[in-house]
């Protein structure tokens, strides 16, 4: 196995998982649509980016092996997931890592934004792909977020960088407690023009805990990289049954199916 590594380590992800897991079922479940739990039975799994390992341990019941690849917390991921022993773990970044195997699904959560390039990255895990092999991939949005891009990103960056997490943390959980006042008030109305009315409603179906977690993430992510339609539309257009949906006006979910030992390289950078 080669592993080439470009992407520094950053400790912010293990620093975050060890305090916070991602614990709901439906939002993976939806994530992945239209698939479903279902289409891992006895296939083989590249998991790109697989933080903690919670995602890896929905998986995993199903699957007939997974591979899960992380570049900052795969010693986490493999203490959570112990009780099962058909899972590989790789410390790897997804962009380059090179397996010398191929799988029948390759599945990147919510990593894709958080690389040094999307482009690449996308590339890479094509060729971790099975001719039929299924890439399911859901990553942040460009369009529906441009509060986050235009205010909470700049202000991350200028005023939490050298936050510590327990500190990041209780701001996460101060900010949240704020967000249910509006969440619970305008937008119980049919206010559709309201930013980020559609997200809001998996708001109120999650715990304090759980949507805690979404604020600590966007405030301790050390980059992000909001992928637009177009671009989304760029990566899938060589996949049998390429296909980009929207999520909660925030996000895409993308898949398809390699068709051949051809894919498209020619991507925007």
């Amino acid at each position: 196995m080669t592993e080439m590594t470009t992407q520094a380590h950053q400790s912010e992800w293990l620093e975050q998982w060890k305090l916070l897991q991602d614990n709901e079922l439906f939002l993976f479940q939806e994530w992945i649509a239209p698939y479903t739990l279902a289409d891992f039975k006895d296939k083989t799994v590249l998991e790109a980016g697989c933080g903690g390992g919670q995602h890896t341990h929905f998986m995993a019941p199903y699957a007939k092996h997974i591979t899960a690849v992380d570049l900052n917390t795969i010693i986490l991921a493999k203490e959570r997931n112990q009780s099962f022993n058909h899972i590989d773990y790789v410390e790897a970044d997804v962009a380059t890592m090179d397996l010398q195997k191929q799988f029948d699904m390759v599945v990147c959560i919510g990593v894709l934004q958080h690389t040094d390039s999307p482009e690449k990255t996308i590339i890479n895990l094509k060729k971790h792909l099975k001719p039929g092999g299924l890439l399911l991939v859901w990553c942040y949005s460009a369009e529906g977020n441009l509060l986050t891009r235009y205010l909470v990103e700049p202000w991350r960056k200028l005023m939490l960088k050298n936050y510590s997490r327990s500190n990041l943390l209780t701001l996460s959980k101060v900010i949240t407690a704020l967000m249910y006042i509006p969440i619970y008030t305008f937008y119980l109305l049919p206010l559709r023009f309201l930013p980020y009315y559609e997200y809001f409603q998996n708001f109120r179906k999650m715990s304090f805990y759980r949507n805690t977690l979404n604020v600590f993430d966007k405030l301790n992510a050390p980059q992000t990289d909001f992928i637009s339609k177009a671009r989304a539309e760029k990566y899938v257009q060589d996949l049998e049954k390429g296909s980009v949906l929207p999520y909660k006006g925030v996000s895409w979910r993308m898949s398809g199916y390699r068709h051949s030992n051809k894919f498209n390289t020619d991507l925007p950078a």
